[in-house]
């Protein structure tokens, strides 16, 4: 399971940019106007063979007119008590503000290890003004410049060290699948979760899982042997006025990453909305496979089979390109359909896990390429010879060998993905397309 580092300052010290720089992407919006940033940017990083995910949070901001400030303050507060690492941004250019050193109250008090990063810091002279962030009190201010890339790398090693080395000894079960109930708030997790459990809690086993609220639970019974992830639980503190938006997509994320199988609850009553969306592309980021559950289809008033087909229709186009994944009517305080949703999880993770022969995939795909081959682009006719199934993948990968594999584009890439899902079932599970040169 991966660390989570969040990213958290006042307005304007780059926190956009390292973020994009750290991802490798363009994901964040950068801007010098300040509160830019209001929702929250989730990406994942790799350095020296090590995986973690980054949060890029809003800027902290206190006694504002704006409405947006308040909210972004309580998601810096948050992220500050999920977070394994804290990278606290500062402005070498701007100098101390009073806003650093009231972020600074907050993070001296946190149990997180932080660490000091002061931004823009293009020449030495810049880092000589660092110095006076010493005043903080959180040991040394580490001079980067997020925007040219200098003292990035230098900072990744640092992230690294900080990390909890108990995560990367952790003894876990690595053949039993782990199912995650997600969801935003009062969709229904809890409920869920308990319908599965039940009463008979001697057969359910608690193991104490690497973060503060991620359980994982081992189910056994009725012919099924799992680990449920449970992240449903929300602690309230006494100091701290909660998002709840915001802490379903930090728990999400410890869940998602911890998991196989995701199953994902949407509220009937309330339809599909922008924060499903939201963890459906955590879920899709991190390469799970996915359940969709639509709960609480009990209070539904239109329950024909119309209803239904509309319901899922529009899951579907909000969730496009990825459309071929189980869609399950359920309730989980009638305990409607709560069967088939274990079921359904099951037959995911098989099919996550299931190989096609060499032979049978050429056999069935290469007439289909011939009849359908790539489009020529500038005069040049691609050819796709030959293709296979890598082995001991995390989810299906397929390797197709071309002559020219440069020019193959995307919309092609699909067609050859949703040829294989016709052929063989390997539905709510992502699959990896590639090119290579014959």
């Amino acid at each position: 399971m991966s660390n989570l580092v969040a990213i958290v300052g006042r307005p304007n010290v780059g926190k956009s940019t390292l973020f994009n720089r750290l991802t490798g992407t363009r994901q964040a919006i950068v801007s010098d106007e300040a509160g830019t940033t209001r929702d929250r940017q989730y990406g994942k990083c790799e350095w020296n063979g090590q995986e973690f995910s980054l949060v890029d949070t809003g800027g902290w901001v206190v006694n504002s007119d704006d409405i947006f400030e308040e909210e972004i303050r309580k998601q810096v507060l948050i992220a500050t008590e999920e977070a394994d690492v804290i990278l606290f941004l500062v402005d070498v250019k701007n100098g101390l503000t009073d806003l650093d050193e009231q972020v600074a109250q907050i993070l001296r008090r946190s149990k997180r290890p932080v660490i000091l990063v002061a931004n823009k810091a293009d020449n030495n002279m810049d880092q000589y003004a660092a110095a006076e962030f010493y005043k903080l009190g959180l040991d040394e201010p580490f001079c980067i410049s997020a925007a040219s890339g200098s003292g990035t790398g230098d900072l990744l090693d640092i992230i690294l060290s900080r990390f909890n080395p108990d995560k990367k000894t952790e003894e876990t079960d690595t053949t039993t699948p782990r199912f995650a109930i997600v969801g935003r708030p009062n969709a229904g997790k809890s409920s869920l979760i308990n319908a599965f459990i039940g009463e008979e809690r001697n057969i359910v086993t608690d193991i104490a899982g690497t973060t503060r609220d991620s359980i994982l639970t081992l189910y056994d019974k009725f012919g099924f042997n799992f680990y449920l992830v449970d992240t449903a639980g929300i602690r309230k503190k006494s100091k701290v006025s909660e998002d709840l938006e915001f802490y379903s997509v930090m728990r999400s994320i410890r869940a998602i990453e911890n998991s196989d199988v995701c199953i994902l609850l949407i509220d009937a009553t309330r339809g599909i909305e922008s924060q499903d969306q939201n963890i459906f592309q955590l879920i899709q980021r991190n390469n799970k496979s996915l359940v969709v559950v639509i709960n609480k289809w009990d209070l539904v008033e239109d329950k024909s089979k119309e209803a239904m087909k509309y319901f899922e229709a529009t899951i579907r186009s909000r969730f496009a390109p990825f459309s071929d994944f189980p869609i399950i009517f359920a309730s989980a305080l009638t305990k409607q359909r709560i069967f088939r949703v274990l079921e359904t999880a099951k037959d995911v993770f098989n099919a996550r896990k299931f190989k096609v022969s060499t032979s049978k995939l050429n056999e069935e795909l290469l007439p289909l390429i011939e009849a359908y081959p790539p489009p020529s682009i500038k005069g040049k006719y691609i050819k796709i010879k030959y293709c296979s199934q890598v082995p001991d993948t995390q989810i299906p990968t397929f390797i197709f060998y071309a002559n020219l594999p440069q020019y193959v584009r995307e919309p092609y890439r699909r067609f050859l993905e949703n040829k294989i899902r016709a052929k063989w079932n390997f539905s709510g599970t992502p699959i990896n397309i590639f090119l290579r040169q014959k």
